[in-house]
């Protein structure tokens, strides 16, 4: 797949608010748990985690530094990162919104 700074970025945004939403109604889908099994999955969570935000980040630039284009590869992490600083933002701003609005 080939990767634009802007769809990686769009990417990780829709993957992290994805995630929250998961565990933000886990507990109204399956009820509370007092097994040892939450713990192991949310570690589990974070290591997936981490897998994708690294493919989505770096599989692009490294692809390009592999090819020599070293220029090419640094502006295209900092595109996505650049990028993909503006998703928490827009969080925030939604969070301000929806707390101003009382929904």
């Amino acid at each position: 797949m080939n990767l634009t700074p802007l769809k990686s970025a769009l990417l990780a945004g829709l993957y992290i608010a994805g995630i929250v939403t998961m565990i933000y109604f886990a507990p109204t889908l399956f009820g509370p748990d007092d097994t040892a099994f939450a713990p192991m999955l949310m570690l589990s969570l974070f290591v997936l985690s981490a897998a994708i935000m690294g493919y989505l980040f770096l599989a692009r630039p490294l692809a390009l530094f592999l090819e020599g284009k070293k220029e090419e590869a640094a502006s295209h992490f900092l595109r996505t990162v650049a990028i993909f600083a503006c998703i928490p933002l827009l969080f925030f701003l939604c969070m301000v919104f929806v707390r101003l609005k009382g929904i």
